[in-house]
């Protein structure tokens, strides 16, 4: 294989999924004994300004044609790409090859133009890599072919004890998608049972966000039972999960949810929104009941956006969690028989060879 450019965006400085699955990528690759060269855009991705988008051009080779087979394969990061449609046009006219790594495609509800632009960008690319089949479903709905599917990894971790009483852990940057503020308020309808809660991510990723989840918990008293705990990472990290004994990730839109497997690895049950790419996550070990429905290592809860009943429908399932010891049982248990089955990051970089050495490809 020729060596691999991966140009990723310079602009998002939080532990994000897109910046940790490039990284375990690069990884997974360069154990594999591929050349990887990590390339940072600089610029306001995925909503650029002009020179953002000369300065991604000119790293695309866009304004000069090709002399010949290219030395390096370039992959861009789809939050990269969506803001750049023109050059990704000019780059495939000059005869560059140029990949891309799509994690999250853009939201129905976006303006026509972003959604066009999208559309554009990507069909100028060689091919499309999709980190999720529900992001991959997407994009073929809109008639964007995809080239293949690379779910994420994860890697191996120790079973997580958990606390007494009863934590939770909502493991994302503060940010309005990963709708933070519903779970605080269902948590709030559960003051009367034993529990306590952490949220950990990033709260400089959207300030004026986390500011609002900072005031609901003083409004609804909960400043002693749920914790802010910032962007941690390394054993400090792992001190969180091992606290742990259910976690949530009940985003508005969720391509895949690399937490939700995160949490799985240490044999911690998981509850996501219904109908997002988290579900994908939640069931990706296969698991069965004995009549040979799926059997979740948690579940997956109809959470309507901005539904006032939202809040009261969450706190339903997590008082049944709490309450039930059967129900916590067998949640468990679900998540310790899906730990072994998880796919590792190796697996990852071994299908995204296998789609760039494909058709298409040049590798």
């Amino acid at each position: 294989m020729p060596p691999i450019r991966l140009l990723v965006p310079g602009n998002i400085h939080h532990s994000s999924g897109g910046n940790i699955y490039n990284a375990r990528l690069v990884a997974g690759l360069k154990a594999l004994g591929e050349d990887v060269e990590v390339v940072p855009v600089e610029g306001h991705w995925p909503t650029p300004g002009a020179r953002d988008r000369r300065r991604f051009g000119t790293l695309l080779g866009a304004w000069e044609p090709s002399l010949g087979p290219e030395k390096a394969v370039a992959v861009v990061d789809g939050l990269v790409a969506v803001g750049a449609p023109d050059e990704l046009e000019s780059a495939a006219g000059a005869g560059r090859e140029t990949w891309i790594l799509e994690h999250m495609p853009l939201p129905e509800t976006s303006d026509p133009a972003s959604l066009a632009g999208e559309a554009r960008a990507l069909r100028a690319a060689a091919g499309v890599v999709c980190t999720s089949t529900w992001a991959a479903t997407r994009l073929r709905e809109r008639g964007i072919a995809v080239s293949g599917v690379a779910l994420p990894g994860v890697e191996p971790a120790a079973e997580a004890p958990g606390s007494v009483p009863p934590h939770f852990a909502i493991v994302a940057a503060l940010l309005p998608n990963k709708d933070q503020l519903l779970a605080v308020e269902a948590l709030a309808l559960l003051q009367d049972l034993e529990w306590t809660a952490a949220l950990v991510g990033s709260d400089q990723a959207d300030p004026g966000y986390a500011g609002q989840v900072r005031a609901t918990i003083a409004e609804k008293g909960l400043q002693e039972r749920v914790r802010l705990v910032g962007e941690v990472t390394g054993q400090a990290l792992e001190d969180q999960w091992a606290r742990t004994n259910l976690s949530l990730l009940v985003s508005r839109n969720e391509a895949f949810g690399m937490a939700v497997t995160e949490s799985l690895a240490r044999s911690i049950p998981v509850l996501v929104r219904e109908g997002t790419g988290a579900v994908e996550a939640l069931s990706l070990a296969g698991l069965e009941t004995a009549d040979g429905g799926p059997r979740l290592p948690g579940a997956a809860v109809a959470l309507p956006e901005g539904g006032q009943d939202s809040p009261r429908l969450l706190a339903g399932v997590l008082r049944r969690w709490l309450e039930d010891p059967e129900c916590g049982a067998a949640w468990r248990a679900a998540a310790r028989d899906a730990r072994p089955r998880l796919p590792d990051w190796n697996r990852t970089a071994r299908t995204v060879l296998e789609v760039l050495a494909g058709p298409g490809g040049n590798g």
